[in-house]
């Protein structure tokens, strides 16, 4: 009986405390004020300046010719081996250019260099968004020693957010199974917290940057 009185009494004070409003001990949050500062400078400037500060390499490309023109001084000075590319509009790009290229699985595991698309630049973290839906898939963005990014200014978003909602914009229903943000190098300090680059994956990034007023990426 007295345990049956017991439970009435907090069943009592639990129907009083859903009937009577109390306000809440702590201020309430204020979850619509943003987080970060405003960014003041154009997105492209701000974004080459977060990707150098993550040790990523930034070029400014006017037209999808300079690119091109641009890769080949990067090759020729840096003595770089044959790019690998699985990415239809690039292989477009580098063949009109008269650029070899590898794309058989065969000589995947021999690359050093690889060269993909994205899917949106995040201009606030100097970060890169790729998915699964790309046609390289997942392993060139990981694989090869020096990785290089073809993105286009119209792939510019200023947080995070922006690239989330956009993708899921993009995709709709068919959302991919895989997203991932490439911020600099891979880099690690693990061991004797000595900082070290290309640990877990490419110890270059190159972001080559292509104005795309006049052009529009696939």
């Amino acid at each position: 009986m007295e345990e049956s009185t017991s439970r009435e009494k907090v069943l009592k004070k639990v129907r009083h405390a859903l009937i009577e409003k109390t306000e809440p001990p702590y201020p309430i949050i204020d979850q619509e004020s943003p987080v970060f500062k405003e960014i003041t400078e154009p997105l492209d400037v701000n974004f080459a300046q977060e990707l150098v500060k993550v040790s990523g390499k930034f070029v400014y490309c006017e037209s999808e010719d300079e690119f091109t023109t641009l890769l080949k001084q990067f090759i020729l000075e840096k003595d770089w081996p044959v790019l690998f590319c699985l990415d239809p509009v690039v292989q477009k790009l580098l063949k009109e250019a008269g650029i070899p290229y590898g794309s058989k699985q065969e000589e995947f595991l021999e690359s050093k260099i690889g060269i993909t698309r994205c899917e949106y630049l995040i201009a606030r973290l100097g970060s890169v968004m790729v998915s699964s839906h790309q046609s390289p898939g997942r392993r060139i963005n990981v694989y090869p020693e020096v990785h290089l990014v073809l993105g286009y200014t119209s792939q510019l978003v200023p947080d995070l957010k922006h690239a989330l909602a956009a993708i899921r914009k993009r995709y709709n229903h068919n959302y991919p199974s895989m997203i991932s943000l490439i911020t600099g190098p891979s880099r690690t300090a693990d061991i004797e917290k000595t900082l070290v680059l290309g640990a877990h994956g490419p110890r270059e990034l190159y972001i080559f940057l292509i104005d795309d007023q006049n052009v529009h990426a696939s």
